[in-house]
């Protein structure tokens, strides 16, 4: 569609409900902004605000609401969100789809996202470790569900599974931890033999970080890592959950959220199945 026509389109809508081409726009607006917010340069919201007026024929105060539906949906995407935009969770799943197709026209976003995932650990000892959303006595929030058919509609847990980078920065950020609160026990002597076992063994182990609690006693750790909120699902293997089952007093499961901006974390032990719905998401085919 050439400039004018869009733009012509754009402004002969009347449906409250927004359009692809509008919702496109905001959400590149959005993601322009987002990336100077991560990056540290100033920006001008007033400045995007009006440019977007004069591209969808919205009001201001409807542009506002509707950042603040990208959000939401950024946050159903398990990536950072703005400060300052509020998640709205009432938004139409064609705002999602519109975020959907700028990640996939603009992969490299993701990619500088990586760059900025935290290096060096001196800071991993002092992470402080809460209670999973699971064990607390508030309910779910309302938009956990909306939320969630997000993350499965566009699988969120896939991509943040595929996501080398993100993994691998997750456990090293883990095992550095590990390493520094034994340290801080007084045990250099273990502190000396916690491995990152699947960077010097492989994948296969059903643990990525091999420990040990101060007394002595073997700490296996999984480490699962997004950079969205603490409950982003994510991806567990079959293999994964045999080794929690068989190790079930010594078998951790460290979950890293929002990763790139403020690391929060917490644990979770076997059964998986009291905290987490598993569902299966694919099947081995062979030939008989």
């Amino acid at each position: 569609m050439t400039q004018p026509n869009r733009q012509n389109n754009l402004a002969n809508m009347s449906s409250d409900d927004w359009s692809d081409e509008e919702n496109d726009v905001v959400v590149a607006s959005y993601f322009s902004m987002l990336s100077d917010e991560l990056s540290g340069r100033s920006y001008n919201k007033a400045a995007h605000n009006r440019l977007l007026q004069g591209q969808t024929r919205r009001s201001r105060g409807s542009i506002e609401f509707k950042l603040c539906n990208v959000s939401a949906a950024a946050k159903a995407f398990g990536l950072p969100i703005i400060r300052g935009y509020q998640p709205r969770f009432k938004f139409q799943m064609s705002l999602a789809e519109a975020m959907s197709r700028w990640l996939a026209q603009n992969p490299e976003w993701e990619m500088a996202l990586n760059g900025t995932l935290p290096t060096g650990m001196a800071e991993a000892a002092s992470l402080f470790v809460g209670i999973a959303p699971t064990l607390r006595n508030a309910p779910p929030p309302d938009e956990t569900e909306k939320l969630r058919a997000v993350a499965l509609r566009f699988d969120v847990a896939g991509r943040d599974e595929r996501n080398r980078a993100l993994g691998r920065a997750g456990e090293e950020f883990v095992f550095h931890r590990e390493r520094g609160l034994l340290r801080q026990q007084g045990r250099n002597d273990l502190a000396r033999k916690v491995r990152w076992t699947s960077q010097e063994d492989g994948d296969g182990a059903g643990f990525d970080i091999a420990s040990f609690t101060p007394e002595g006693r073997e700490r296996l750790i999984e480490v699962k890592t997004t950079n969205g909120w603490e409950r982003t699902p994510f991806h567990i293997s079959r293999n994964e959950l045999a080794v929690a089952e068989a190790r079930r007093e010594d078998w951790y499961l460290f979950r890293l959220y929002e990763f790139t901006r403020a690391p929060g974390a917490f644990e979770l032990r076997p059964p998986l199945e009291a905290h987490v719905a598993l569902t299966a998401t694919s099947f081995q085919a062979s030939f008989g």
